[in-house]
């Protein structure tokens, strides 16, 4: 049941894959992954086009769409995810901005026993999340303001200010703003033409949260970011 359920939720937050995409993502066999989805048509959970990929069924409401290349970006940053880990003992996600909000396709947690677990799959308001909020930064200010400019429950003058903060850094910090006993650290990915194309975070329990190693975090980051960067021109 796990894995339909998760097989679902990435057919709605990713798009279309093929059989061997969905054994891959949700590691188990082929033919595994062929049943499960064979269920979700037949439930109405999924569909498969003339490409013989699948796609989210008429039960699935649709979700944001993201413009990112996600499986180019998630395959890039594989690796330095798990470097981010090695160096910091932290969890590392990647998460990508739909719409006002940012989805999470990417985590490698902690081996620490108190950790912040994998968040793949989920989607948080880009404006709390630390992630999104060097997304946002980074955004020309007429696309903020077109994200933002029918939402009543967000107070953008307040936003622009905290983003630009944000700007000057380079980084942005999620203190307990998603969850209670949570704190996390971000950086934007951008493209050749310094726009914002995902993010990555480190994100611990707040009682390991130390201003002084700060510092050593966003060094981390900053490094696996400059790699990602450097790739992405050449795929």
């Amino acid at each position: 049941m796990d894995h339909a359920l998760h097989l679902a939720a990435l057919l709605q937050q990713e798009g279309p894959m093929r059989v061997t995409d969905a054994a891959e993502r949700l590691g188990v066999a082929v033919s595994t992954a062929h049943r499960l989805l064979a269920m979700l048509v037949y439930r109405d959970f999924a569909e498969q086009g003339p490409d013989r990929r699948y796609r989210p069924g008429k039960v699935l409401r649709p979700a944001a769409a993201s413009a990112a290349p996600v499986t180019l970006l998630r395959e890039i940053c594989q690796p330095e995810l798990r470097a981010l880990v090695e160096r910091t003992r932290e969890s590392a996600n990647l998460m990508v901005p739909a719409g006002t909000e940012v989805r999470f396709i990417s985590t490698v947690e902690s081996p620490q026993i108190l950790r912040v677990g994998d968040r793949v799959g989920r989607s948080l308001p880009a404006h709390r999340v630390s992630g999104g909020r060097t997304i946002l930064a980074a955004l020309p200010e007429e696309q903020l303001d077109a994200l933002y400019s029918e939402d009543d429950s967000v107070d953008l003058p307040r936003l622009r200010r905290e983003l630009a903060l944000v700007r000057e850094r380079g980084f942005a910090i999620n203190d307990q703003l998603t969850e209670t006993g949570l704190t996390a650290v971000g950086m934007a990915i951008k493209d050749a033409d310094g726009l914002p194309v995902a993010a990555l975070s480190l994100a611990l329990p707040t009682a390991r949260f130390d201003r002084e190693r700060l510092p050593g975090w966003v060094g981390a980051l900053s490094s696996a970011v400059a790699k990602v960067e450097a790739a992405l021109p050449a795929r």
